[in-house]
C-alpha cells in the first residue's frame, strides 16, 4: 500500500494548487485527477481548463474580434472587406490553448514534487482512497490527510435530456463545428450569457430562455438594468419568466415549449444548450462509512476551513458550499494546504469577486446596493460613467459604469459594482479594498495613472463624496 501526507481527489482549480501547495510545504503529495476528454485521452485541470473558463474564454475573445471588425473598426478608420469566419481553425486554436494550459497543470504538478495519477479516486474509511488505473487495475493508497476537489458538472434538464448533437451542455457548446442558424439557451446565467454572446457574434440567432422574471438578481440593480440593454443591443433574444416544459424534434429543428406571462408559448431552433446552472460531482466519490456527509444540495458539508465532519478529510471548491468559482475553489484549495502544514490561514469569503465575461464586462464583489438598503446600514454611492473616461473613449468602450458603495458611519467600502471595458481586471483593485477594509477615502487619496480605465474606481470614490473631477457631482 502506497502511503502519503496527503492526497488529493481531483486535478482541477481547487485540486491542483492545493496539490502544489503541499509539495511546496515539502509533504508527500499524490494528486489523482479522472478528467477525460472526448477523445478518451487523460487531461489535468478539470472543467475550468478543458471545457469552461479557458476554452470559453478563447472563443469569446475570438468571437469579439469578429465583432469588433464588422461594427468598430471602421469608427477607428479600418477599413475591410467581406468578413469570413473560419470555424475549424478558430476551435483548432481553442483545442491548441486547451492543451498547451492542461501539459502546463502537469508540469507544475512535477516540479512541485507531486506524484500525478489519472484515474479514478475513491475514498474509503480510514483515511485510504480506492484508485483506478487507466489500464483499470486498482490500488489502495492511504494518507494522514485526503481532501476531495472533484468539482462539478452541469445540471440537465428533466424535459431536455443532453444528447451530445443537438441538446448540449456548456462543453458541447464549444465544440460546435459549424454556427446555428438558430440557437436556445436555456438559462440566463453567466455560462449562458457568455456562450450565447459567442455565437450570436459569430452569426446566430440566439433566444434566451431565463425561468426567472429578473435578469441576473445577483448582481447590484443598477448593472442588472445596465447589462438588460446591453444584451439586447448585441442581438439576444432574452426571455425572462420562460420555463421550459419540453421540445420536440423534427427536420426542422427543435421545437422548445415553454410558458410565461402570456401562457403556452414555442420558438423553433437548431440547437439547443442547456446552461441552468451546475452541481457537485460527488458521484462514487466516496464509500458509506467514509464520514463524509452531504447536505440537502448535494455539497459535502465542511466548515469555514474546509474540514468535514471525518478526522483527516477535507473538501473544496465546486464539491462545498459557496459560489461555483474557479479563483474560490484554489483560494480554498491552498488554505487546506497550509493548514495541514501547520501555518495559519483562512479564506475571506465576503471578498469574493464575481465576473461576467461579456462585453461590456461585468463585475462586482461586496454587497449590492440593494443587500445595505436591507440591512438598514446608512450609506452612500459614488458612480463614475466609462463615457467619462478619456481612455474608454479612445478604445470606443465608452459604455458601463463603476459604482461604489460605502457607509456613511465609517466610511468603509461595502461593495464595488463594474460594467464596462476591462471590468474583471479592474475589480482586482476593489477586491483588495475591501480585503483591507478600506475607506472611500483611501480610495481617493490613492494616485490613479492618466489615462487608464482604473482611473474610473477613483473618481467612483471621489464621487460617493460629491468631489469628483471629471463628472458633475450630482
Amino acid at each position: 500500500m502506497s502511503e502519503y501526507d496527503v492526497i488529493v481527489i481531483g486535478g482541477g482549480p481547487a485540486g491542483y494548487p492545493c496539490a502544489i501547495r503541499a509539495g511546496q510545504h515539502k509533504l508527500k503529495v499524490a494528486c489523482i485527477d479522472e478528467w477525460r476528454n472526448k477523445d478518451g485521452s487523460y487531461a489535468f485541470g478539470g472543467t475550468c481548463l478543458n471545457a469552461g473558463c479557458i476554452p470559453s474564454k478563447v472563443m469569446l475573445e475570438s468571437s469579439e474580434l469578429v465583432h469588433r471588425a464588422q461594427h468598430e473598426f471602421a469608427v477607428h478608420g479600418i477599413k475591410v472587406g467581406k468578413i469570413d469566419v473560419d470555424l475549424a481553425a478558430m476551435q483548432k486554436r481553442r483545442a491548441q490553448i486547451v492543451k498547451q494550459s492542461t501539459l502546463g497543470i502537469a508540469a507544475l504538478l512535477k516540479g512541485a514534487g507531486v506524484t500525478a495519477l489519472q484515474g479514478h479516486g475513491k475514498l474509503l474509511s480510514g483515511n485510504r482512497v480506492e484508485f483506478t488505473g487507466k489500464d483499470g487495475k486498482q490500488e489502495i493508497l492511504s494518507a494522514r490527510h485526503v481532501v476531495l476537489a472533484a468539482g462539478s458538472q452541469p445540471t440537465p434538464l428533466k424535459s431536455l435530456p443532453f444528447d451530445g448533437k443537438r441538446i448540449v451542455d456548456s462543453w458541447g457548446a464549444l465544440e460546435f463545428d459549424q454556427v446555428p442558424v438558430r440557437l436556445g439557451v436555456i438559462g440566463a446565467g453567466v455560462i449562458g450569457l457568455e456562450l450565447g454572446s459567442v455565437w450570436r457574434r459569430l452569426g446566430s440567432e440566439v433566444v434566451v430562455l431565463e425561468a426567472l422574471d429578473s435578469f441576473l438578481p445577483m448582481t447590484d440593480g443598477a448593472v442588472s438594468k445596465e447589462a438588460l440593454k446591453h444584451f439586447k443591443k448585441l442581438g439576444l433574444d432574452i426571455r425572462l419568466g420562460a420555463k421550459v416544459g419540453g421540445a420536440q424534434q423534427s427536420a426542422q429543428g427543435i421545437t422548445l415549449q415553454y410558458t410565461d406571462a402570456k401562457g403556452e408559448q414555442s420558438v423553433i431552433v437548431d440547437k439547443v444548450v442547456v446552461a441552468i446552472g451546475r452541481r457537485p460531482y460527488s458521484q462514487d466519490l466516496f464509500e458509506e462509512g467514509s464520514g463524509v456527509r452531504l447536505d440537502e444540495r448535494g455539497c459535502v458539508e465542511v466548515d469555514d476551513e474546509c474540514r468535514t465532519g471525518a478526522p483527516g478529510i477535507w473538501a473544496v471548491g465546486d464539491l462545498v458550499r459557496g459560489p461555483m468559482l474557479a479563483h474560490k475553489g484554489k483560494e480554498e484549495g491552498v488554505m487546506v494546504a497550509d493548514l495541514i502544514a501547520g501555518k495559519v490561514a483562512e479564506v475571506n469569503y465576503k471578498t469574493i469577486p464575481s465576473v461576467i465575461y461579456s462585453t461590456p464586462e461585468i463585475a462586482w464583489v461586496g454587497r449590492t446596493e440593494e443587500e445595505v438598503k436591507r440591512s438598514g446600514r446608512p450609506y452612500k454611492v459614488g458612480s463614475f460613467p466609462f463615457m467619462a473616461s478619456g481612455r474608454a473613449r479612445a478604445m470606443e468602450a465608452g459604455v458601463g459604469f463603476c459604482k461604489l458603495i460605502s457607509a456613511r458611519d465609517d466610511d468603509e467600502i461595502l461593495g464595488v459594482h463594474i460594467i464596462g471595458p476591462m471590468a474583471g481586471e479592474l475589480i482586482a483593485e476593489a477586491v483588495l479594498a475591501l480585503e483591507y477594509s478600506a475607506s472611500t477615502e483611501d480610495l481617493q487619496r490613492t494616485m490613479h495613472a492618466h489615462p487608464t480605465l482604473s482611473e474610473a474606481l477613483h473618481e467612483a470614490a471621489l464621487s460617493a463624496d460629491k468631489i469628483a473631477i471629471d463628472f458633475p457631482n450630482r
